[in-house]
This record gives structure tokens, C-alpha cells and sequence, in this order.
């Protein structure tokens, strides 16, 4: 081939070759932000709730079983002044006998769903004194006042007098309340022993 015409032909290969090259690319991001603060929860009486044991027979047939509140102390505490948001991995997910958004209690050895157990915070109190829950089921693009805490939203705490976004704490105080309640006994095998089995895990996220 005389080189007159081979020049000509490796420049359309070589950009025929780069035109298929960027047609099979595709870039990926890695982004973040590392903070100088950090917060640690902690939870009264190791985070456990005991409702001891329960008859059978003492069961609701048709309709679930509300067990007694119990109340729990969570305590945060930061670095410095910290934007920060609070929600839960729910470690027997599935498992909710009632609506989703709910925790579950585990399964019988039947396979069946034994109940459910909601979280609520209360009484929270911080560095300047009380403030107000609020929670964001859109990842934080917008908030309201509320004081569910779970797998389903965000919670975080604002000025009492403004509830349309978090404010950055360095200490919070508040109460959990914990609502189980056990499924209709007519849908649960219980000829034997049967654990509540609930296991979330309490995460800090940072805003």
C-alpha cells in the first residue's frame, strides 16, 4: 500500500476507535464531606427493654395485643455544635406485623409475624434548653414536627419556635417511648415458648 493512502486510513481508524471508545464510558463520582465534629448516642440501661413473659391466653384473639410503654433515656453528645439527624435499621426487618413503617418483633418458629414495636421521642432537652422533634421522609429536603423515630424517616430537633429545620446541638436529651404490641394470637402458633425477638440499630447522620 503506498503510504499516501495508508495515512489517511489510520487516521479514520484511529478515529472510528475513539468515537466507540467514549460511546462505552461512563465516569462515576466518589463525593463526601469529612466533618470535624462527632456524636456519639448513648442509651440507658444498655438500650434493652425486657417485658418478661407473657401467657398465651392473655393474648387478644382477633385483634393485636398492646404491651405497657416503656420508656428510655437517649443521650447524644457531640464534639462541638453538630448538624445531626437520627434513624434506625431495623435488624428483623420483614418481620412487622402491622404497617410498614413499623419495626418488627421477629417470626415464630411457625414463620408467622409476631408483632411490631414503634419508637417515639419526647421531652428532649439540649444545650439551650428545650427543643422540638422533627422528622423528613424525602432524606432531609424538607421537614415538620414530629416525633416518630424508625427506618422510615429522619428525625432530628429544632428550635421550638421554628420546626422547618434542624438545628446544630452539641448535647441533646430526650425520652424514648416504646410501643410493642403483639399480632392477633388467632394468626400465631404458641403451643411453646415464642421469643419477642425486636433489634434495631440507632444511627446518627449527619446533615
Amino acid at each position: 500500500m503506498h503510504l499516501s493512502r495508508a495515512i489517511p486510513l489510520a487516521a479514520l481508524l484511529i478515529s472510528t476507535s475513539s468515537m466507540t471508545f467514549a460511546a462505552s464510558t461512563v465516569e462515576l463520582v466518589v463525593k463526601g464531606l469529612i466533618i470535624p465534629t462527632a456524636c456519639e448516642p448513648v442509651m440507658s440501661g444498655g438500650g434493652s427493654i425486657d417485658h418478661g413473659k407473657l401467657a398465651a391466653k392473655d393474648l387478644n384473639v382477633d385483634t393485636h395485643t398492646d404491651l405497657p410503654v416503656m420508656p428510655i433515656q437517649l443521650s447524644v453528645r457531640c464534639d462541638g455544635p453538630t448538624l445531626f439527624a437520627l434513624n434506625m435499621i431495623d435488624n428483623r426487618a420483614g418481620s412487622s406485623s402491622q404497617h410498614e413503617v413499623l419495626q418488627g418483633l421477629g417470626m415464630t418458629p411457625n414463620n408467622e409475624k409476631l408483632g411490631s414495636v414503634a419508637f417515639g421521642l419526647s421531652n428532649a432537652v439540649a444545650d439551650s434548653g428545650p427543643v422540638a422533634t422533627i422528622m423528613s421522609t424525602n432524606g432531609g429536603a424538607s421537614w415538620y414536627a414530629g416525633s416518630y423515630l424508625g427506618h422510615a424517616a429522619l428525625t432530628a430537633f429544632a428550635s421550638t419556635s421554628d420546626t422547618s429545620r434542624p438545628i446544630a446541638l452539641t448535647d441533646v436529651d430526650a425520652r424514648i417511648n416504646v410501643y410493642a404490641m403483639i399480632a392477633r394470637a388467632d394468626g400465631l402458633t404458641l403451643t411453646s415458648e415464642v421469643p419477642i425477638d425486636g433489634h434495631v440499630t440507632l444511627q446518627v447522620k449527619y446533615l
